[in-house]
């Protein structure tokens, strides 16, 4: 199978090719990838105003429906959201009706009975987005905000757009992804992205407790050494210790890490000397980096959390575009038939 004819592309897109969910990044072009980085670009500048609205989405309703605990990624997408004028609404499943015995079904009913128009889905389950847009009514567009170990496609894009606002191009990028990539769901989606949008080469940087088993099968150059893997690197990412996910004793101790894949000033020489440091958040100094290279002059980290307000703004438009062209069509057939 193509990516072209790949399930997860087929439900994410309309006939003509337009986003309409967000789920994940397999199964999508070079091409559409680029659209989202160019129209999130557009939307930079609108954190610079003094008034930080465009009216995209007025009139519409976006739900959040985070099942995870998330600071970083839920406000950004509220900011996302109110920023394109929709109204929000935060749902905090600790209290919610699924938390004393709902099935998520209904609950998804009820807010669909509200005229909801988008829900921002984060989960602990690998694949729950995907259910929910199999279940949603027609014309209510899905933005994945992350599930389990599969796909975290929002905080993709942004690494790739803050890539791209430093280096320019892809073409011809060495990307090291370093740290926990056996439970990381940005991993995944990070090297899926580099690997269509023309990235050289993509190294993952780990002990072997901390990869999994398929890591080259994913598109990646495999290094068990961080001197050797951080050699004439364009962009290392470094991604945190996911304790609540691991099970065993998959190190020795987060001292040890540290000494063997910690980033520090003498590791990131060893990379091209414009080489960007990147973090996907949130940063545990002194376990996979020093401070004075998190906030040294390599860091992008501040960035990439600019850049996630406007690529969800960019994904948030798109879909919604997606999804009223969409219905527009169906309205459309109805006629004639």
């Amino acid at each position: 199978m193509t990516a072209q004819d790949s399930p997860s592309r087929s439900l994410q897109l309309t006939r003509d090719g337009q986003l309409k969910h967000f789920l994940t990044l397999d199964g999508l072009d070079r091409s559409l990838l680029t659209d989202i980085l160019d129209t999130a670009d557009s939307f930079i500048e609108v954190g610079e105003r003094s008034i930080k609205k465009v009216p995209l989405l007025r009139g519409r309703t976006v739900v959040n429906l985070f099942f995870e605990s998330s600071t970083r990624t839920r406000s950004t997408f509220e900011l996302a959201a109110k920023r394109l004028s929709a109204d929000v609404l935060n749902l905090d499943i600790s209290t919610s009706a699924t938390s004393k015995g709902e099935s998520l079904s209904d609950t998804l009913l009820n807010l669909e009975a509200m005229a909801s128009d988008m829900f921002v889905v984060r989960h602990a389950q690998s694949g729950a987005p995907h259910f929910i847009a199999e279940s949603v009514t027609p014309g209510v567009a899905i933005i994945n905000a992350g599930d389990g170990r599969h796909a975290h496609p929002t905080q993709a894009m942004l690494d790739m757009l803050t890539i791209r606002q430093r280096k320019g191009s892809f073409e011809g990028l060495r990307v090291g992804i370093v740290g926990d990539i056996l439970h990381s769901r940005v991993a995944r989606s990070q090297i899926c992205a580099l690997n269509t949008l023309g990235a050289a080469e993509v190294r993952v940087i780990a002990p072997a407790t901390l990869l999994p088993q398929d890591a080259e099968s994913l598109g990646c150059k495999v290094e068990y050494d961080m001197a050797r893997g951080m050699k004439d690197l364009d962009v290392v990412i470094m991604l945190r210790l996911q304790r609540e996910r691991m099970e065993g004793a998959l190190l020795p101790s987060e001292r040890e890490f540290y000494r063997l894949y910690g980033l520090s000033q003498d590791k990131l020489a060893l990379a091209r000397p414009d080489c960007i440091v990147m973090h996907p958040g949130p940063i545990n100094r002194g376990v996979e980096i020093e401070s004075a290279v998190a906030d040294g002059p390599q860091s992008v980290i501040l960035n990439q959390v600019t850049n996630g307000i406007a690529v969800r703004m960019a994904v948030m438009s798109m879909a919604m575009g997606g999804q009223m062209a969409e219905r527009s069509q169906r309205q459309a057939e109805g006629e004639r038939a």
